[in-house]
């Protein structure tokens, strides 16, 4: 069986595996559709926390049931289904309170484990979503778009608050268009024109604001000088989750969707001052999937637009590192077998 494999930073081989074996409770899944993240991007690069080396890529997964293995029911020969990639015990004091999405011993697939950069899977069938109705590129980016219904759902943001989104990656674009599906009034900000003007055209945002030009000043100006009640932070960068602070109003919230390997200081006058709420969104559970199933049913998410570049199996070996600069201009890269 084909397999592409993270052999060390900034090195991707196409390699041979055994086949997998379907255990009891598992489904053996081809994979069909194979999303790259900003996650497959960091560990490429060496950046990813939790992370070692040799490790095959890949979380955001769709294909078609191929065999069952004893005692499955859920899910039968031919159904298309998407992959929850993470792998929880569902016996830590997070997961019996049901917060499955950050497991005291979580294994994300393409992280900790082996993932999806493989012609075929097995998998324990808990972690399959039938996907009827979808097509294989929705049932894919399931998963980085329910990041983004987790991290709205999280925040508890409310029709007619002012939501300000940092970050117009693939994950802070999902935070964009669920928040503005809740009735939100969303400000989109990054150091990118034309990716502001996607936020514009793609997510139905109210306003964007450059970060690179006095955005605090400007997100005055917007909010008559109060702040957004609820900041998402989707860069991943330090300096970004740290200036995040000083853009939520007096009693709000800031929300942490991105991660950084590094420490971040906030000054607890003002964090005390503002009597704010910090919070770390990680992942998504089931509700959340749900969340974007029904937004792709009614045709509130156009996937197709999110998907701007496309390889196959062969050549993503070559394409991978194209993607990682910003004249490519990708907003989500998608492999197709």
């Amino acid at each position: 069986m084909k397999a592409i494999v993270c052999e060390q930073v900034e090195h991707l081989k196409y390699v041979e595996v055994e086949e997998p074996s379907v255990g009891v409770g598992e489904a053996l899944v081809r994979i069909q559709r194979i999303g790259i993240c900003g996650t497959d991007l960091h560990a490429f690069k060496g950046n990813q926390p939790f992370f070692s080396y040799p490790r095959i890529l890949g979380h955001e997964l769709a294909g078609y049931v191929e065999e069952l293995g004893a005692g499955v029911t859920d899910v039968a020969v031919g159904d298309l289904v998407s992959v929850v990639p993470y792998m929880h015990c569902g016996q830590c004091i997070a997961c019996r309170n049901g917060k499955t999405n950050c497991c005291t011993d979580m294994k994300v697939l393409g992280v900790h484990m082996d993932g999806g950069m493989v012609e075929r899977l097995a998998l324990p069938v808990s972690q399959l979503i039938k996907a009827e109705g979808l097509s294989l590129d929705q049932a894919a980016m399931l998963e980085p778009l329910s990041i983004g219904a987790h991290a709205v759902r999280r925040s508890e943001l409310r029709t007619g608050e002012t939501a300000l989104v940092i970050g117009a990656g693939p994950i802070g674009l999902g935070v964009m268009i669920l928040a503005k599906q809740l009735g939100a009034n969303v400000i989109a900000m990054d150091i990118n024109e034309e990716r502001l003007a996607f936020c514009r055209e793609w997510a139905g945002v109210d306003q964007t604001v450059n970060a690179l030009q006095h955005p605090k000043e400007k997100l005055a100006e917007l909010t008559k000088g109060e702040f957004p009640t609820v900041v998402f932070d989707a860069t991943g960068n330090a300096r970004s989750m740290t200036d995040a602070f000083g853009l939520v109003a007096h009693g709000g919230k800031l929300v942490y969707v991105g991660l950084v390997k590094a420490d971040i200081a906030f000054h607890d006058p003002d964090f005390h001052k503002k009597e704010l709420t910090l919070m770390g969104s990680r992942n998504a559970t089931m509700e959340d999937f749900d969340t974007v199933i029904s937004a792709f049913k009614t045709g509130s998410i156009d996937i197709e637009r999110y998907i701007t570049h496309r390889s196959s199996f062969e050549e993503m070996v070559e394409q991978f590192e194209t993607w990682l600069k910003p004249e490519s201009k990708v907003i989500k890269a998608m492999v197709c077998l």
